[in-house]
């Protein structure tokens, strides 16, 4: 019988260009049930390779580790500017001065998110392993997935893999709740936990997945570290790009940034949020922490500049947080690092020694001997807007495949 969930899915796919799902008792299509998606939508990858249900996953979260920030929402530029010299300056202790201590945060929150299975996906027959992809600051969840030949979404549809991606609270279609007290990096973690969590179960598209590799750029990375020590058995595989234990450059970082209010920057945006969420201040900013000239596409430098997402004060301050030695997670561990990476390695990734090597030895003393690092040549800290970025891919892809999943 034709129901009113295939006329809707029709209706979604005929609007988005895709062919309607079919839907019946014995199909086997990814996208024939949109379960656990609210206003869900059907979509490509930006190369094709994927069909993709995008839609908001209400998530309801506690978390105990969260800090109480003494600080308050901004009252103009010149404040963030001040908080931000005070915060990078010789033998600064604002930070150890604004920490009133651990708090329990609790809330429902809207996350947007995209779920995509490789065109020929089969719910019955095909890699019951899901990639989840968490990005880093300054981008949302578009950064996986920025154009043909820059899509590591693309690229994992290729190799068979669907994957799961969503934009961070605080960023992009998501909520923007308190940006001091509540998006926080622990948090942060803790969202990630129930939306794997929801992966494993058969929470999304009523498709459940046996396992879970976890692929973090940046901040992204911080919280994917943070899963394995917090939640070891949540993932059973982890990919940390644009990372390292490092952290040198973090202060030149946030001075390059010159962390602007975002409903000033991009008022059309942002406007309706409060000066707690920051962005990027230009194009230079960008460039200067996420790019290597000349090794990437410009296009795409572009693209990154016009569509910068928002970051908070809540975030900063607790940055690192999340990090610590993974004890108890024995799965095996890929490094993938930009050669010229400048927020992680101060544009070396080679000095003193491999910064990659050394996440393995200081972080994870119990990974499986599957576990692999890289250093891509030319490329700096945002690794999927460069040249160079499908050479990374096949590097996580074949990772992967090495490790049986």
């Amino acid at each position: 019988m034709f129901t009113l969930t295939t006329r809707l899915l029709a209706l979604v796919a005929a609007t988005s260009g895709l062919a309607a799902p079919v839907q019946n008792g014995n199909s086997n299509s990814p996208v024939s049930n949109l379960a656990g998606f609210q206003n869900a939508k059907l979509s490509h990858s930006a190369g094709g390779n994927a069909v993709c249900i995008i839609g908001n996953v209400p998530v309801s979260v506690t978390t105990q580790t969260n800090e109480k920030i003494l600080l308050s929402n901004p009252a103009n530029q010149s404040s963030v500017t001040n908080l931000f010299v005070e915060y990078v300056q010789a033998n600064s202790t604002l930070q150890t001065m604004a920490n009133g201590g651990q708090t329990t945060v609790s809330g429902t929150y809207n996350i947007n998110a995209k779920l995509c299975y490789p065109l020929n996906w089969d719910s019955k027959k095909s890699s019951k392993t899901v990639q989840f992809l968490i990005h880093g600051i300054g981008f949302d969840k578009s950064y996986w997935d920025l154009a043909s030949g820059y899509s590591y979404i693309d690229a994992a549809a290729l190799a068979g893999y669907p994957t799961f991606s969503y934009d961070r609270l605080g960023t992009g279609a998501s909520d923007h709740p308190d940006p001091i007290q509540v998006v926080q990096s622990s948090l942060q973690v803790d969202i990630a936990h129930n939306l794997i969590q929801s992966l494993r179960s058969g929470g999304f598209a009523g498709q459940s997945f046996s396992r879970v590799v976890a692929v973090g750029h940046s901040f992204g990375s911080i919280q994917s570290v943070g899963i394995t020590v917090k939640y070891p058995k949540d993932v059973d595989a982890v990919i940390l790009t644009g990372f390292s234990t490092n952290t040198n450059a973090i202060p030149l970082t946030f001075v390059g940034f010159n962390p602007a209010i975002a409903n000033q920057n991009k008022p059309a945006t942002f406007g309706n949020l409060p000066n707690g969420y920051l962005v990027t201040d230009t194009s230079i900013s960008n460039q200067l922490a996420f790019l290597r000239a000349p090794n990437f596409d410009p296009k795409l430098f572009t693209l990154d500049d016009n569509t910068k997402q928002t970051f908070t004060i809540g975030e900063v301050f607790t940055l690192g947080n999340p990090v610590a030695p993974a004890t108890a997670f024995t799965g095996p561990v890929d490094v993938v690092n930009g050669e010229n990476d400048f927020i992680f390695c101060q544009s070396d990734c080679n000095l003193p020694t491999d910064q990659s090597v050394l996440v393995l030895d200081i972080l994870y003393p119990a990974a499986s001997k599957g576990s692999q690092t890289v250093i891509i040549p030319g490329t700096g800290h945002a690794i999927n807007v460069h040249y160079k970025a499908p050479a990374a891919y096949q590097q996580m892809l074949n990772f992967v495949r090495s490790n049986g999943f």
